[in-house]
Formats: structure tokens, sequence, C-alpha cells
């Protein structure tokens, strides 16, 4: 009985993506709240729902509302981000130990990496697998809570795993930039542990397309000077062109 009645469950989750708790009394007269609290219970510690206030989601509807937000950010600017990764491959070299941030750029990035000897760290789960189909690059995901539109880690698990590791190389993404805030990313925790990285590698190389000027995120985690390189297309502003200049920022 019990499982006939959490399948009916799963399948009310099915047809309508979310249910409540009072539909599901409704639904299961016989039943009192607590066992359906229970119901609801065991489906998410089973992977099927999230529980939320008054009922629950199904974790079909969470994925594809997650990809759906990914994939529209992969149709911006494809061109001037593939131009941009390929750019950025020179800086690559073969046995360092490099960082590879989140993004849709630096899933370009990644894809067009040659296989070669190297030690990367990503906070991409997504860069991670393309990361371990080539065969000689070692591959360490960095831990911590999954953002679901950027499909990367943070927080304070990530940020104290960047403290204790050495970078040569980092490559960075920024969702904006502005001349008075900087490199500016969209979420405390995500700009936390980009400032880590910042902090702890050798060489840091930002990967931005021009689209991303004027466009200005909540939370700054670097400013002109505290970069090495910055790669981008041929349409960024003259401006700043002549600030990296000043900064002593090598502009590809």
């Amino acid at each position: 009985m019990k499982t006939e009645r959490r399948e009916g469950i799963k399948d009310l989750l099915r047809a309508r993506g979310e249910v409540k708790l009072k539909d599901l009394e409704k639904s299961f007269p016989d039943c009192s709240s607590m066992t359906l609290r229970r119901d609801l219970k065991y489906l998410e510690d089973n992977g099927f729902v999230r529980r939320t206030r008054g009922g629950a989601v199904a974790m079909s509807r969470l994925s594809i509302a997650a990809e759906d937000i990914y994939s529209e950010r992969t149709l911006e600017n494809v061109a001037q981000k593939f131009a941009i990764a390929k750019k950025a491959q020179q800086f690559i070299e073969r046995g360092r130990s490099i960082y590879i941030d989140s993004g849709t750029t630096m899933m370009l990035f990644t894809r067009e990496m040659e296989d070669e000897y190297l030690s990367i760290m990503t906070s991409g789960v997504n860069i991670a697998m393309e990361l371990i189909k080539k065969q000689k690059p070692s591959v360490t995901l960095v831990g911590g809570q999954v953002n679901r539109n950027t499909i990367s880690v943070s927080g304070v698990n990530s940020c104290a795993f960047i403290r204790e590791v050495n970078i040569d190389v980092a490559f960075m993404a920024s969702s904006g930039f502005s001349m008075e805030n900087g490199f500016t990313s969209g979420t405390y925790t995500e700009c936390e542990i980009k400032k880590e990285v910042i902090s702890r590698a050798r060489r840091k190389i930002i990967l931005m397309d021009s689209k991303k000027v004027d466009k200005i995120m909540p939370f700054t985690f670097a400013r002109m000077e505290d970069i090495d390189i910055l790669v981008s297309d041929d349409e960024l502003e003259e401006e700043i062109v002549r600030e990296a200049a000043r900064k002593n920022v090598q502009l590809i």
C-alpha cells in the first residue's frame, strides 16, 4: 500500500511537475498529513523531488529549468566566445597547474584544448566532465554547493580548498565589467571563489567578450590591475583598451 501510494505521488509529479500537500490530502483521503509528509521526504531522499513550503517539486522540472537557462547563455555571442577561446589557447603550457573557471566561454575554451599533461582544477561541473574525455590531464573538481544556472560549485568549502592549492595560470570568466566596478559576478559565493583563485594564481587571465562591458553585476571579484591578460574580441571600447595599457594588462 505504501509503495503504491508513493508511485501514485510520483505519477502526479510527472503530470504536474509539482504538488501541494493539500492536493495530496485530497488524492489520498485515507492518509494523514504526517504520512504524506513522510512520503515526500522519502521521495526527496531518493532524488525524485525537492520539498518546498507546503509541497514538492519534481527534480526533472528543476533540471530542465537549469538546463534551459544554461542553454540560452550558450547561444549568446557564440562567434565572439569561440574566437576568444581559440586565442586563449596560446597561454596553456604543458605540465602546468591551471584553473579553469565556469561559464559558457570556458566550456568552448575547454573543448579547444589539446590533450596535454596538465594539472587542472575547475569549479565547473560540466567542464570537469568535458575534461575527463581527454586522456592526459589530471582533473580536480572543486567541492561545494552547485549553482544550477552556471553548473558550477562555490561556497565556504570551495574557498577553503582553493586556499590550500597553488595555481600557475587561472583562466577566468566575468559576467560583467565596468570602469567603475571592475570585473563582476552575479552571486556572492561565486564572487568569493573567484577572489580566492585570483589571490592564489601566479598568472591571471580573463576571457570576456565585449558584450559584457557596462553590464554591472552585484559583486566585484577583480579590477583591471589585479589581472595580467585580458582576452576579448575586436569590439572593445577604446577607453578599456587605454585602461588595460595603463594597468600593464596585456590585451589579446
